[in-house]
């Protein structure tokens, strides 16, 4: 990597709008946005529910391309890249964590996560490694053979956690991480977050909890497809 891209914001957005059509009508999710994150920041996305906060990022995460505007993630233009070229970025340097988990209930927490290095030209032995650690890193390698379903909520976020860092992602993008938790398990995940920022990830994080956002080192409010305000 250059030293330009390297000096870089790892997010960086210019003008950019999304705008979804469905039939004849036109839904403006995202309007006129200019956004970034720098390397090792920890960035809260705040506002009301319909203000645009998860399609923002979607778009961060490469899930949706913008309408129009500028994107650079790591210094690299994403605009024109192909769906391949967007698939292999998004493999090799975003790590998501979603309020709903996005487990695979049919396969062992070992086997989830592990899911993303199977496009990586990885033995499995390696992978294996690779996901133990990550598992033992959220303090959940003894249940690497159970099943999601066997799992609480906080366990199966956990596990969500350990598959978003397996493959050492730039990036982690958390959609309302404790959505679907009670307080003492959204106080543990949050921990975790936390101590995963401290350990040098970029985090940026949609959340509703202002307790919550309040832990991040910027946070960012949003409404009606807008950015309205930050504060540091």
């Amino acid at each position: 990597m250059s030293t330009d891209k390297a000096s870089a914001p790892i997010i960086e957005i210019k003008n950019m709008t999304k705008v979804f059509q469905a039939l004849e009508v036109e839904t403006h999710a995202l309007s006129d946005i200019h956004f970034h994150v720098d390397r090792g920041e920890y960035v809260a996305v705040i506002g009301p529910s319909g203000s645009g906060k998860t399609t923002l990022l979607a778009v961060l995460g490469l899930l949706e391309r913008p309408s129009q505007g500028e994107y650079r993630l790591g210094g690299t233009p994403v605009s024109e890249l192909s769906d391949g070229e967007l698939a292999r970025l998004r493999n090799e340097h975003i790590g998501f964590i979603f309020q709903t988990f996005n487990l695979v209930g049919d396969i062992s927490v070992l086997e989830n996560v592990e899911l993303p290095l199977t496009y990586r030209a990885l033995s499995r032995a390696e992978r294996r490694e690779r996901a133990r650690a990550a598992l033992e890193r959220v303090d959940m390698g003894h249940r690497a053979h159970h099943f999601p379903g066997q799992l609480s909520g906080g366990q199966q976020q956990r596990v969500a956690i350990a598959r978003a860092i397996v493959g050492k992602p730039s990036i982690l993008l958390a959609d309302e991480p404790t959505g679907n938790l009670d307080s003492a398990n959204g106080e543990l995940v949050m921990k975790l977050i936390s101590e995963l920022h401290a350990g040098g990830s970029t985090v940026c994080m949609v959340t509703h909890d202002s307790r919550f956002a309040l832990r991040a080192s910027r946070r960012v409010r949003m409404s009606d497809g807008c950015i309205v305000e930050e504060h540091s």
